[in-house]
C-alpha cells in the first residue's frame, strides 16, 4: 500500500513567517517515514469546509517547486487544479518545469472545477458544467 499525505491548511501557530519552516518539517518527515506523495490544494484562498477564506494559502505550484527543493523522493501532486483556472499550455508549463526541477516527481491533478465564488473573485470567467467538462476534456490531452 501507497501513502500520501495531504496539506490542506497552512495556518498554523508559527504564522504567516513561520510557514516556510513549518511546511519544510512536514514535507521532511513525510519523506522519512515513507509516505509516497504529497499534496496542496490549488486554491487560492481557504475554502469554507477546512477555515475561512483569510486563512493562510500559498500558491500551489510555487508552494510544489518549494517542496522539490527540499525533498528527493516523494512525489508532488497539485490537489485539484481546476482547469479554468490557467490556460491549458501555462499549465502544462508549470507542472512540467515541476516535473523537470523535481527529477520526475510531479503529478497533476486536474479537475474540472467547482468553486465559481472563488473563480470569480479571480476575475476568471466560470463556464457553465458542461463547458467545464469539454475544457477538462481539452486539458487531459
Amino acid at each position: 500500500m501507497k501513502l500520501g499525505v495531504h496539506v490542506s491548511n497552512f495556518t498554523w501557530p508559527a504564522g504567516p513567517t513561520g510557514i516556510a519552516g513549518d511546511l519544510t518539517a512536514v514535507a521532511e518527515a513525510a519523506e522519512d517515514q515513507g509516505f509516497t506523495m504529497l499534496s496542496v490544494m490549488d486554491h487560492v484562498w481557504q475554502i469554507g469546509h477546512i477555515g475561512p477564506p483569510e486563512h493562510d494559502m500559498l500558491e500551489a505550484y510555487t508552494t510544489l517547486g518549494y517542496l522539490a527543493a527540499r525533498t528527493s523522493r516523494i512525489r508532488l501532486l497539485g490537489w485539484v487544479t481546476a482547469v479554468v483556472y490557467r490556460a491549458p499550455g501555462l499549465l502544462a508549463k508549470a507542472v512540467t518545469t515541476l516535473d523537470v526541477l523535481s527529477e520526475g516527481r510531479a503529478w497533476l491533478g486536474i479537475g474540472a472545477a467547482w468553486n465559481e465564488e472563488e473563480a470569480r473573485g479571480l476575475g476568471l470567467f466560470f463556464p457553465p458544467t458542461a463547458e467545464r467538462f469539454e475544457r477538462l476534456e481539452e486539458g487531459r490531452q
